[in-house]
């Protein structure tokens, strides 16, 4: 297998793995808690990938002082990431969530614009006006006396992934691999998530099978298993598009499993605002920059 196709198949499986996550934890979010649910998903996580650092003797931080960016990664890349992702799915669809959370690129975009000075050219700032007006159209469809307070949810859990994604670039840029930023990150996102301690054990002893197992799943694979495979693929790729790119299937894939799973069927405004999104993202993807 050459290096184009693993990176296509690396990639495609950790889409699918991440749009799992949507519809799972729509089956399982009116059993678990969003802070228990997040703190599990952190728990499993990190005890796979400690498992894995030390089979591969992974460094230890550098620096003291890293551990801090470490524990701001933890928070914003999981902790507080799962809890708003959790929060906002107990009221959105599969489909409107995955749509509101595909505007990260976007916002982490302005954040280096504005940290690093990263230029955004004239059809960037388009584009990024349009993904907020896609946006709003989810909010007000079904008037403003309707507005479902799951999207702001949603919003909040982009914007904290999109800090993530800007202290993930500190990070490698102070020599960190992408294996250990996501092992360091998920181990500080879990030790922040342990005042949920006691009710996760709690929940969990009152839990059926079915909400074990789906919580297993999307410990390892969604959380752990699709960041391996994302970094397999960003490594081999000879431009980081070719992988980020599949990204943007992100909705269609969760709307698709929604359905099967859950027979959820967006409306209308799902579809007018979902596509003013996917399409705002995708133009300044290729050329906002």
């Amino acid at each position: 297998m050459n290096n184009k196709l693993k990176v296509n198949l690396y990639s495609f499986l950790t889409v699918f793995l991440w749009a799992s996550a949507f519809p799972f934890t729509k089956v399982i979010g009116d059993q678990l808690s969003p802070n228990v649910l997040g703190f599990l998903r952190c728990f499993i996580a990190a005890l796979l990938l400690l498992v894995i650092s030390k089979v591969t003797h992974m460094r230890k931080p550098f620096r003291k002082k890293d551990i801090l960016y470490f524990a701001a990664a933890g928070a914003t890349g999981f902790s507080l990431y799962l809890v708003f992702f959790n929060t906002g799915l107990l009221t959105l669809t599969s489909a409107t969530s995955s749509i509101m959370t595909a505007v990260a690129p976007i916002l982490t975009a302005i954040a280096a614009y504005k940290l690093y000075k990263e230029k955004i050219n004239i059809i960037g700032w388009i584009c990024i006006a349009l993904s907020f007006a896609g946006a709003a159209i989810l909010l007000f469809w079904n008037g403003i006396l309707s507005i479902n307070i799951g999207i702001f949810w949603a919003l909040a859990s982009s914007v904290v992934f999109a800090a993530y994604n800007i202290l993930n670039r500190k990070l490698s840029s102070k020599g960190y691999t992408s294996m250990e930023i996501v092992t360091y990150s998920v181990l500080c996102g879990t030790i922040l998530l342990l005042p949920f301690l006691p009710q996760t054990v709690s929940q969990m002893a009152a839990a059926d099978p079915v909400v074990i197992a789906i919580v297993i799943y999307l410990g390892i694979m969604p959380s752990a298993v699709s960041y391996l495979l994302w970094s397999k693929g960003i490594a081999l790729a000879e431009r980081t598009s070719e992988a980020t790119n599949y990204i943007f299937i992100i909705p269609l894939l969760s709307t698709v499993m929604a359905f099967l799973m859950l027979h959820e069927v967006p409306d209308l405004g799902t579809f007018i605002g979902g596509a003013v999104i996917i399409a705002s993202v995708v133009v300044f993807s290729i050329k906002g920059k």
